[in-house]
């Protein structure tokens, strides 16, 4: 289950590979990139200029809410120029991005000296050797960032990243469509479909095509319906084939075929949902906060004024479930310009206007204190009841490999091209062979 390079090894073996093989395999990676990363890998090559004392800093940041990264190195280059810091975009999808970060890091190349990471790749780029330990600076982080966001910047008891925003996912709904949001799925479902109806739209959007994110949509359902991977150290399988772990399987079958999703779910991303609700065409989408303040702006959207927010549903209509996400900022251990990345990443995690501008943005900062200024946010209200019952993808090394076997099985399971039991068995017993 493992990602096969152009020989049919796995990722693993070709990272073992000698040194001397760095050009094959970035030949490689660069054919299976899309159109847009290549561009944009190109973009991050570029040479970088600097002036004799001055530092130039790269950041490699992912393209959604790419503004509001730039707000955070406007911030510190108009207090420091002697290192500015430029951006360099990486894809939207989190797989292309997990991917030309491993071309660039494998290949050690000092290309970028600052990296925002998925929370769930610590594990793996820490073992790997690219991510520049970071336990002196952690006096400066601890009880100062949130508890949950320190710990995803963790592997082994060691500090291999800087928090700098966190995440929870939402239920965006149209306010001026339902009275008030489904507890339930089963009740969200059906809530939807006659709302669309009336409407001629689709009752939901979210997150259904074959990548990390449609991983974590499905892990919402089975969290939702209280079921698990692993215990809390990942000493054991907890992932159930015959009942919560098959029935969030069978639900998205269902919404499928039910008409619940909207047609292309299972092609859409985080933006393409987005897209979709704020032009008015769905009464229901899974998404993170960074939605918010997109579709409150007057011109393109479609919803002003006409949509809310609320915690995920779960299946017997308690409490909420979400997955925990968020960035955090690494630094590369190939970086010539250690000491001034470490300063940045440090001051976008602890500067009080660089968070404050995150929350204004409607993204979960990391700086604790700076909850207090948004007490009155309508978002960080919802956080306030999302982000206590967050959940975690667990961070192994192996999770890309157990991700891709989620991909692999439980997608076409939920497009009808596999038996939801089959589907769910062969991911718990890949599961077991993790262990």
């Amino acid at each position: 289950m493992s990602e096969k390079g152009s020989d049919g090894m796995s990722l693993e073996e070709l990272l073992g590979r000698r040194v001397d093989r760095r050009t094959v395999l970035r030949g490689a990676a660069l054919a299976s990139l899309s159109a847009p990363a290549l561009a944009l890998w190109l973009e991050a090559c570029q040479s970088q200029s600097s002036t004799p004392g001055n530092t130039q800093l790269t950041w490699a940041v992912p393209a959604v809410a790419k503004e509001i990264r730039q707000k955070t190195a406007d911030l510190w280059n108009a207090q420091h120029s002697d290192s500015q810091v430029r951006l360099s975009v990486l894809p939207e999808q989190a797989d292309q991005q997990r991917q030309q970060i491993a071309l660039e890091l494998n290949a050690k190349s000092s290309t970028f000296d600052v990296i925002a990471i998925d929370v769930i790749w610590t594990g793996e780029f820490a073992k790997n050797g690219w991510l520049e330990n970071l336990d002196d600076v952690r006096s400066k982080l601890d009880g100062v960032s949130l508890p949950g966001a320190l710990e995803s910047a963790q592997w082994k008891g060691h500090l291999w990243a800087i928090p700098y925003v966190t995440n929870a996912g939402f239920l965006y709904y149209r306010k001026d469509l339902v009275a008030s949001p489904p507890k339930s799925w089963d009740e969200l479902m059906s809530v939807g479909l006659q709302a669309a109806k009336g409407q001629g739209i689709a009752p939901f959007v979210g997150q259904g095509a074959k990548y990390e994110g449609f991983v974590v949509n499905y892990l919402e359902y089975m969290w939702a319906a209280g079921g698990n991977l692993f215990n809390k150290d990942t000493s054991k399988v907890l992932f159930n084939a015959n009942g919560e772990a098959l029935k969030a399987t069978q639900f998205m079958r269902q919404s499928l075929t039910a008409g619940f999703y909207a047609a292309g779910f299972n092609t859409m991303h985080e933006e393409e949902a987005r897209i979709t609700f704020q032009s008015g065409k769905a009464v229901f989408m899974r998404n993170w906060p960074y939605a918010v303040s997109l579709m409150n702006k007057t011109g393109d959207s479609k919803v002003v004024g006409k949509f809310d927010i609320a915690p995920l549903p779960t299946f017997s209509g308690q409490g909420s479930v979400s997955a925990l996400g968020g960035l955090n900022n690494s630094i590369s251990a190939y970086s010539k310009n250690k000491a001034k990345a470490k300063a940045f990443a440090t001051f976008a995690a602890t500067d009080p206007a660089a968070q404050r501008a995150i929350g204004e943005a409607s993204e979960p900062p990391t700086l604790a204190s700076v909850y207090k200024d948004l007490a009155a946010d309508p978002v960080f209200k919802v956080l306030g009841q999302v982000l206590p019952d967050a959940r975690p993808r667990p961070p192994v090394p192996k999770w890309n490999d157990i991700s891709a076997a989620i991909q692999d099985q439980i997608f076409p399971a939920y497009n009808g091209e596999k038996d939801p039991a089959a589907a769910v068995e062969a991911v718990r017993k890949f599961l077991e062979s993790t262990l």
